[in-house]
């Protein structure tokens, strides 16, 4: 990027807005999926939409691309940036605008911390349910870009059930806004449906309006081992088949409970098979009875303990445990590939089963954990990049997840997106011309191509093969500027 255009930069958001030292650009050349890292040509750290507008208007003239960024924990490298692109860093934009306690919504905008915000409306009585993994460090607008999910999905639903209406900046630098506080509001095509889960490639977020519920009266914790995964997915199917929704159940397997209690120091049953963290909420008269009824299905599908955790700091340190799966793994190996698959529900087990045999028949240890109440499973395979064959074979292993995941009629991500880690799948996961419809919907919104290019799909340039994961073939690949 040469000067000319950094000095527009400056003259749109200020000199102090504008970081180029190398220092600071590395900062922001990757996310949590850390095999893919590309300097960009300067920070932006715009404090207006105007600005963001101008932005975008310098953009499309000059044609370099513009990646939204908040905290840089996706695990797909959604905000990673490309050759010849800026990074619009967004975390200073963290304002709650405004708590309505009357029509039970927030005004916020997007760099607010998601996990602080869930405790700023808990204390007035308020919920908002989304509750990602990384939910102490992820943002708001991250959130919503990746339409994230998290532990209370099954109950409350994921991110996009929250969104009532935003401000955006659209790729040619159109201020929109889009939604409101009718619970009600059919005025036209519902397009915050189509661009919460963009990922960042059809419009940068600005103001969120998120929908809040009435915070549950009490919850119930249990922590349920099993001998097998099987067993602890038939306890999910029945759970639910008795009409009971419990607001998360959360599944750990043996090589994660391991990981976890050398982590977090909690005593776990080390020689379970699995274990699941169920949670029931609201009226303490209902949450009693179908814990009870709960406990009871877990020891008829053969638990070898169901543990009841109703002190609220113990049941807090279980969550917390859980939410520390993915560091616990990461921190017993030196590289893991972080994997995002979704079953529908009633194919828990064979998927489990599946990525048992595939650890076994490819000599990989798997870490597998998720949401087993909405089929979203985490399996982290662990590896060692120095070690080439063995890391080749846990590539190969990642693919054939995908693989197992689609033969099942589920997907590649449940809720981290596609990114640049899951492109190269995209198409075989949901046929040609579904993704034809998508690049055409992204080619009207942004015909130029300079909204976070080359994540889900390139319209320049087709991507033949998985995403390059070592750091010595994305250096080889970028050469032949193929990402």
């Amino acid at each position: 990027m040469n000067q000319t255009i950094l000095n527009k930069l400056k003259e749109i958001v200020g000199k102090e807005n504008v970081l180029t030292s190398p220092e600071e650009l590395f900062v922001y050349s990757y996310n949590a999926l850390h095999f893919q890292q590309q300097l960009p040509e300067a920070v932006i750290v715009p404090t207006s939409s105007q600005q963001i507008s101008a932005i975008m208007k310098l953009a499309n003239e000059e044609r370099f691309g513009v990646v939204p960024r908040g905290s840089g924990t996706g695990l797909s490298g959604g905000s990673v940036p490309t050759e010849n692109c800026v990074v619009l860093a967004m975390n200073n934009w963290n304002r709650v605008l405004e708590v309505d306690e009357e029509n039970l919504t927030a005004l916020v905008e997007p760099g607010v911390i998601t996990g602080q915000f869930q405790s700023l409306v808990e204390e007035k009585g308020l919920l908002y349910p989304p509750d990602p993994g990384s939910s102490m460090i992820c943002t708001l607008g991250g959130n919503v870009a990746e339409n994230a999910g998290g532990l209370r999905g099954l109950k409350y639903g994921v991110t996009k059930n929250y969104v009532m209406g935003m401000e955006i900046v659209l790729p040619n630098g159109e201020i929109v806004f889009l939604g409101g506080k009718n619970i009600k509001d059919v005025a036209g095509y519902n397009m915050k449906e189509t661009l919460v889960g963009s990922e960042g490639t059809l419009c940068i977020f600005t103001k969120l309006l998120l929908r809040l519920v009435p915070k549950p009266e009490t919850q119930s914790t249990l922590l349920a081992s099993f001998a097998t995964m099987n067993d602890a997915a038939k306890t999910v199917s029945d759970t639910i088949a008795a009409k009971i929704l419990p607001s998360c159940m959360e599944f750990l397997d043996n090589t994660t409970i391991k990981a976890v209690d050398a982590y977090a120091k909690l005593g776990l049953n080390t020689s379970s098979g699995a274990m699941l963290l169920i949670e029931v909420d609201g009226r303490k008269s209902v949450v009693d009875d179908d814990a009870e009824k709960v406990k009871a299905i877990c020891e008829k599908n053969n638990a070898t303990s169901v543990l009841f955790e109703n002190e609220p700091l113990q049941a807090l340190r279980l969550r917390a445990a859980r939410k520390a799966a993915y560091a616990a793994l990461a921190r017993s190996s030196p590289t893991v590939l972080s994997e995002d698959v979704a079953v529908p529900r009633s194919e828990l087990a064979k998927m489990t089963e599946k990525i048992q045999a595939l650890s076994k028949k490819n000599d990989i240890t798997i870490g597998t954990f998720g949401h087993a109440g909405d089929g979203n499973l985490h399996p982290l395979t662990l590896t060692d990049e120095n070690d080439k064959a063995y890391f080749v074979r846990a590539e190969k292993t990642v693919e054939e997840i995908y693989d197992a995941a689609l033969s099942l009629g589920g997907t590649i991500t449940g809720e981290h997106g596609v990114g640049t880690a899951k492109r190269h799948v995209l198409e075989k996961a949901i046929g040609t011309p579904a993704v034809q419809m998508m690049n055409s919907l992204k080619q009207i919104f942004d015909p130029n191509n300079v909204l976070n290019p080359g994540k889900i799909f390139s319209p320049k340039i087709r991507c033949e093969g998985p995403l390059p994961r070592s750091r010595e073939m994305i250096k080889e690949f970028e050469e032949k500027a193929w990402i």
